[in-house]
């Protein structure tokens, strides 16, 4: 038989295994693909997938993402996932298991360079994030208007855990005054908008 090659041609016609037990939009010519995580961005809302079998990377969508109960990839993830041909190449369409004890944890990651840190000589205060770019490693806070921003650097927010951080997302942030300007020192989830518990 031998036909459950991954190819990038299907036959046409009766239904494949395993797909009709998927729902009605499930398309024909799905391929099951075992690899890893390679990088994924939430804000961009995509990010690939490198195949075990050394075909060309995936695109995983945060749409099928989110539709299968995730939110977020970690890099180095192992993943098994049903991808569709799309015109620019595999697509990922649905996440059958996803195991995240291989994934690199930001705070697990090698900085990438060092930079200048900063002694805090502020309290624990709440800022919004103004915006951060995740390639370039920064981005500023906002602790509302007429206060100067808060520039943060990527390795700081490593260094406590955190991945990335959203437009207008709110932060705990502890600061101090670097070369340029106030720098965060220190970076926490808004564990809520209520009293803090400490």
């Amino acid at each position: 038989m031998g036909s459950d090659q991954m190819g990038p041609k299907f036959a046409l016609g009766g239904p494949r295994p395993g797909v009709e037990d998927l729902n009605e939009e499930a398309p024909v010519g799905l391929v099951e693909v075992t690899g890893f995580i390679k990088w994924f961005d939430v804000s961009k809302g995509y990010g690939f997938i490198v195949p075990d079998n050394g075909m060309a990377d995936v695109l995983l969508h945060v749409t099928c993402l989110r539709r299968d109960g995730y939110q977020t990839a970690y890099e180095g993830a192992r993943v098994i996932v049903e991808a569709l041909e799309r015109p620019k190449g595999l697509q990922a369409f649905r996440i059958v298991s996803m195991d995240e004890s291989t994934a690199v944890h930001p705070a697990q990651m090698p900085p990438p360079r060092t930079h200048v840190t900063v002694a805090a000589t502020s309290g624990l205060e709440r800022a919004w994030v103004k915006w951060f770019n995740r390639l370039r490693g920064f981005g500023f806070l906002t602790r509302g208007e007429g206060t100067p921003d808060i520039f943060v650097h990527m390795e700081t927010l490593r260094r406590y855990g955190l991945t990335e951080l959203r437009p207008g997302q709110v932060v705990l942030v502890r600061y101090g005054q670097g070369p340029k300007g106030l720098m965060a020192a220190e970076v926490r989830p808004d564990a809520g908008h209520g009293p803090s518990s400490h």
